[in-house]
């Protein structure tokens, strides 16, 4: 591969938004995003352990800095939880807050510059690698289809099958427009995880393109490299309200469809 100073503006950005791609099997058409999947896994670690400093010298006295600031963040996700999701499961929570963590450290990452990731990796022989899992439409698609199948868990327990499916092929004009129903009922399930996901990987996928044009756009020299700062500094200010922003939505919206799924017409 060329040197990234060879690189045209739109190569270098068409550089940074490919992933690093692994076929599932010889001849497969099948294909793992190895980027994605090893920095969500990652994301996933870091925010396990975080959690876990917080519990490890836990006190019911007064709390350190770490554990006080954990408990903040806890209490404040169980309290939309409860004041969005009017159910009788426990798991509702939990879910939250593994939505909400792990989806804000992935949209984090796109505060670290794309060439402090991609460069050192060059030197070990890895030349693309996209680092916002949140960026890549299949990593959003997987958790919001996740969401998804955790509706028909949802829905299922508290209705029963037949319920349910009496449901969803007479809510909501009545049995006698029971092809209209059905029709409805599969395109409302189905566009509740596609809007969920689309939503989330148009945001990040769309700020990543804004910083890398404006790191192109600063240009060659010391005054474009202050330039791309300058202006890049000013667009990371406002992804800092973007970025947990989203988070936000994607949790509060997952809890309003697991609630949703669980009421009767």
């Amino acid at each position: 591969m060329s040197a990234e100073a060879e690189l045209t503006p739109t190569s270098y950005i068409q550089h940074h938004l490919k992933n690093l791609t692994q076929p599932l099997g010889e001849g497969s058409f099948w294909t793992l995003n190895v980027d994605t999947f090893v920095t969500a896994v990652l994301m996933g670690l870091l925010m396990v352990f975080l959690f876990w400093l917080a519990t490890r010298k836990a006190t019911a006295g007064v709390p350190g800095k770490w554990q006080a600031f954990v408990e903040i963040c806890l209490e404040f996700v169980d309290r939309q939880a409860r004041d969005t999701y009017h159910g009788t499961s426990k798991l509702v929570t939990p879910i939250a807050i593994t939505l909400f963590f792990w989806i804000l450290l992935m949209n984090l990452i796109k505060m670290v510059p794309a060439d402090f990731i991609a460069k050192p990796l060059e030197w070990v022989g890895v030349h693309y690698w996209k680092p916002v899992p949140t960026a890549d439409v299949n990593a959003t698609l997987g958790m919001s289809f996740s969401v998804f199948f955790l509706m028909l868990f949802f829905a299922l327990r508290a209705k029963g099958l037949g319920h349910f499916t009496a449901e969803f092929l007479t809510a909501p004009f009545g049995k006698w427009m029971m092809p209209f129903n059905l029709i409805l009922n599969i395109v409302e399930w189905l566009s509740k995880p596609i809007s969920l996901a689309m939503r989330l990987f148009g945001n990040m996928f769309g700020g990543e393109i804004v910083f890398l044009l404006i790191w192109v756009l600063g240009g060659a020299g010391i005054a474009g490299m202050f330039a791309g700062a300058a202006f890049g500094f000013g667009w990371m200010i406002f992804h800092l309200l973007v970025i947990p922003l989203q988070a936000f939505i994607f949790m509060m919206l997952s809890i309003v469809y697991l609630s949703l799924s669980e009421d009767s017409h």
